[in-house]
């Protein structure tokens, strides 16, 4: 099993993310993800690895990789499309500098998931976005 981990352009929050994906998914099934680069070790990848995604400069959030394809872009040029699971699971936010592309990410070097009772019962889950990205970059919570 192995991981990618890939900046989000555009959303700054989950839920940004979440909407967009729910449209596109409508709109061209299946939720996939197109990049130019198609991974060489595609086959570790659907073997339970998921798609970590970095919104405002911090890991945040993950998407399980169900299939790597060939794709094509809207002007009909090659990529590849990672096909991908619509759930999206909240992670304990870990900040990461901007790269370019995607990185492999090993399952040891990859940030653990966000105990689900945990963000409910502390209230975490309702504070304003806004004030939980600063937090967050604080390393306050």
């Amino acid at each position: 099993m192995l991981h990618l981990l890939k900046l989000c352009v555009g959303p700054k929050e989950v839920a940004e993310l979440a909407a967009g994906q729910a449209r596109r998914a409508v709109l061209d099934p299946p939720l996939r993800h197109q990049t130019r680069m198609v991974p060489k070790r595609a086959a570790e990848l659907v073997e339970g690895g998921s798609l970590y995604w970095v919104l405002a400069g911090l890991i945040r959030v993950r998407q399980r990789i169900l299939e790597v394809r060939e794709d094509r872009w809207d002007d009909g040029t090659a990529c590849a499309g990672l096909v991908l699971d619509p759930e999206l699971v909240l992670l304990q936010p870990r900040p990461q500098k901007p790269f370019q592309g995607w990185r492999y990410l090993e399952p040891a070097a990859a940030p653990p998931d966000a105990p689900r009772a945990a963000l409910a019962a502390d209230g975490m889950d309702a504070l304003p976005p806004a004030l939980r990205r600063e937090l967050e970059a604080l390393c306050l919570i």
